[in-house]
């Protein structure tokens, strides 16, 4: 067996918005690209979390993840980094368990900070994360 052949592939996707198309589009593009990315091989396919911003429909990742999840069967579907200070962690822990029993195996959580010089919406977070 050659290294290239050992070696595992993964996708992480932003769910675009087009300068023509719609969120909804985004979405569906998104299916499609996990199950393409799923048929031909590859391990992952994370979706990265990306609020306010135009362009990006992957805000609600965890929606997003048990939606790709739904329609692929084998890839594993995560996150590329739900960033803590966002969400309280009893939600996000709730929500992976919740799509790790729904898919058994196939769920990844990946865990981010923001960068330095964004705020921490909430005393809770700010203290939360300090704990971390």
């Amino acid at each position: 067996m050659s290294v290239l052949s050992s070696i595992t592939y993964s996708v992480l996707d932003l769910a675009p918005v087009t300068d023509v198309g719609t969120e909804a589009e985004a979405l569906a593009n998104s299916v499609a690209f996990a199950q393409a990315a799923e048929r031909l091989g590859y391990q992952r396919f994370w979706l990265a979390e990306h609020h306010n911003m135009d362009g990006i429909a992957s805000a609600a990742t965890a929606v997003l993840i048990g939606h790709v999840a739904g329609a692929t069967n084998t890839i594993r579907v995560g996150a590329g980094g739900v960033m803590l200070p966002n969400h309280a962690p009893l939600v996000v822990a709730e929500n992976f368990g919740t799509l790790a029993t729904l898919y058994p195996n196939r769920i990844d959580l990946g865990l981010a900070e923001p960068q330095v010089g964004i705020a921490l919406p909430c005393a809770h977070c700010a203290a939360t994360m300090k704990r971390m």
